[in-house]
């Protein structure tokens, strides 16, 4: 896509995301142009947010009709789809609460919440933690109740349930060194009383304290980044996020956080992007970045790679510029240790430790 169209892909990424602005055009766009530019949304699996985009646009500036009608399709595929997760969401909260589980719904539908149309977000599963040491115990549900699961990298175990991708997760953040559990544990314990509750279905679905929900967000971004990449969406995320709690966090605490669990640099360059290129008012930041930063380079990595990197033309076919199709080429996250060492030098370092260390054992035991 060249700049042009990039240029005008973010203009109707921020319309769709804060309902506000306009579209600025120089020249008309043809049905080329809108056809390039849905599917870098479908890469970017925001498609529901550009549709968002068309109300407040001019007529003579909307795609053609069909392929209007196609995106209208794709929509109310999205709407189905959130549909049927809360239904599962709420019925497996209900399971888990009778059986003396304590679980907190992560990021997905409970970050969806803070959109303006909620059920635009696209969602790929549903992904539970479980407080007091309950990870085993609900393992030990899926064993007795005959569900086929798997356990995986990450100290994690997913599988299918009324044809939705559910994950659970023995660990809160996605935040790898070693040297930073037991931190992780008191922070998680101090901010266990300011836990939120979102309805769905009608029933209370626990969340984590906003600033707790923000470090698990914005964490989950960059063990992505460090990985294989991710897409805008993962970054509207974080925008909504910011925007929806600006006035529920207390700033210098969640700038501590950031500053002990090793990622306040970084978390620097993610709001430089969140302002310059998803439109989150500055203002709607806990704290400043600093001045003279430029993260044009990290925005132009998500750009390309997609969602979690699987469209990056530039790995293909085993050449120098493009070293692997296949999203976990060793080449490609070499290239993502070097390019965020300095600002999280322990995640960079601890990642493929603990990665490798997870999936080799498999259930990790206390």
């Amino acid at each position: 896509m060249d700049i042009r169209l990039r240029n005008i892909f973010f203009q109707l990424l921020r319309i769709g995301l804060w309902g506000k602005e306009s579209l600025t055009l120089t020249t008309p766009l043809s049905e080329t142009d809108w056809a390039e530019i849905r599917s870098y949304a479908i890469n970017h699996t925001v498609e529901g947010l550009l549709y968002d985009s068309f109300k407040y646009i001019d007529k003579d500036q909307l795609p053609p009709q069909a392929l209007r009608l196609k995106w209208t399709i794709r929509v109310d595929q999205i709407e189905r789809h959130n549909a049927k997760m809360n239904e599962v969401i709420a019925a497996q909260y209900s399971a888990f609460i009778k059986q003396g589980l304590q679980p907190i719904l992560q990021k997905g539908q409970g970050v969806a919440a803070c959109y303006e149309i909620p059920q635009h977000r696209i969602s790929g599963d549903i992904d539970w933690y479980f407080e007091e040491k309950g990870y085993e115990k609900a393992r030990q549900m899926l064993k007795d109740k005959n569900l086929s699961f798997k356990d995986t990298a990450g100290f994690s175990l997913d599988y299918d349930w009324r044809g939705i991708h559910i994950e659970h997760h023995k660990r809160l953040f996605d935040i790898r060194s070693p040297l930073k559990y037991g931190y992780l544990k008191k922070l998680q314990k101090s901010h266990k009383d300011q836990q939120q509750e979102l309805i769905i279905n009608g029933v209370p679905i626990k969340l984590l304290a906003p600033e707790l929900q923000l470090l698990q967000v914005n964490a989950h971004i960059l063990k992505h980044l460090i990985n294989f990449g991710i897409g805008l969406r993962q970054l509207c995320d974080s925008a909504r996020l910011y925007y929806r709690v600006a006035s529920q966090i207390d700033p210098t605490a969640l700038q501590k956080i950031y500053k002990e669990a090793g990622i306040l640099n970084w978390i620097h360059l993610l709001h430089i992007i969140l302002v310059e290129n998803l439109g989150l008012q500055k203002e709607s930041l806990p704290f400043p970045y600093p001045d003279g930063w430029n993260a044009s380079w990290m925005m132009d990595e998500i750009w390309y790679s997609g969602n979690f990197g699987q469209h990056d033309a530039r790995f293909k076919d085993g050449k120098i510029t493009a070293i692997s199709a296949h999203p976990e080429g060793a080449y490609r996250m070499w290239l993502n240790f070097k390019r965020y060492l300095k600002f999280a030098p322990q995640e960079v370092l601890f990642f493929p430790i603990v990665h490798t260390y997870s999936k080799f054992l498999g259930i990790d035991k206390d």
